[in-house]
């Protein structure tokens, strides 16, 4: 019997009903270019729609389906105290308001015998960080396998190195994080455009006052960085921009790599 790990923040940070999720799809996902390009990675953000939504869906607007067959979603540990690199162990697939996405377990499997990279089910059980790009990547790709990595403290090159292992032609790689934590808007904001400088600079020595998911960012812009990948900024903003509170605020930001 296979078993699927059911949604933990569906109805908290999105809508749990599919019909509403849709709604909100269409009226934030937009269509994607016609370029003829399509980004290798995306770098977007993991809060409640409401807060971040409108920015992650700029990332996510880039995409067409049938682009990729698998997806890498590398994100911080915000439930339990992690080293190196958790995949989750026994579960066969994601559930979300969306239907099920299959797990690519003999990629899993590979990637077990890396060090560095262990097998923690408990990582990934709250975390929703993962979960809450899952159903934009549903809404704009259609079918694809699911890689998730919660990434704890571990060197870029720990990171970087399972992405080599695992990266195909058809995976996209998607990285989740929020930017600045609880700081005023206006001090955010300053610290942010720093923070974003670095990213666009593929700087590997972010830390966890910059970006919650500071050794996913510095592992995959090592990688994307040896690859000659190139990088732009889509759009930026903080919870301040979308609620009343301004003085403590997140700081979000989206970037697509090619």
């Amino acid at each position: 019997m296979q078993v699927i790990h059911q949604p933990a923040v569906a109805d908290m940070f999105y809508p749990a009903d599919p019909d509403r999720l849709r709604d909100w799809m269409k009226h934030h996902v937009k269509a994607a270019p016609e370029t003829g390009r399509k980004p290798r990675m995306l770098i977007l953000p993991h809060a409640g729609y409401r807060f971040s939504g409108a920015i992650a869906a700029q990332g996510y607007s880039l995409l067409q389906k049938g682009d990729f067959k698998r997806v890498i979603v590398l994100c911080p540990a915000h439930r339990v105290y992690l080293q190196g690199i958790a995949v989750p162990e026994h579960w066969d697939g994601e559930a979300t308001p969306f239907g099920t996405i299959p797990l690519d377990k003999p990629a899993i499997a590979s990637l077990l015998s890396l060090p560095g990279v262990i097998a923690a089910t408990e990582a990934h059980r709250q975390e929703h960080a993962i979960e809450v790009q899952l159903p934009f990547l549903q809404y704009q790709l259609g079918d694809f396998s699911l890689i998730p990595l919660v990434v704890g403290d571990c060197p870029a090159e720990t990171v970087s190195h399972a992405i080599e292992q695992i990266m195909t032609d058809d995976t996209l790689i998607i990285v989740s994080s929020d930017l600045s934590h609880y700081l005023s808007k206006d001090i955010a904001e300053l610290q942010d455009d720093y923070t974003i400088r670095q990213i666009l600079q593929f700087s590997e020595t972010l830390t966890g006052d910059q970006a919650c998911g500071c050794y996913a960012l510095n592992g995959a812009l090592h990688w994307a960085h040896q690859q000659q990948l190139d990088i732009k900024l889509l759009a930026k903003c903080n919870s301040g921009d979308t609620s009343h509170d301004k003085e403590r605020v997140v700081g979000y930001a989206a970037f697509a790599l090619y």
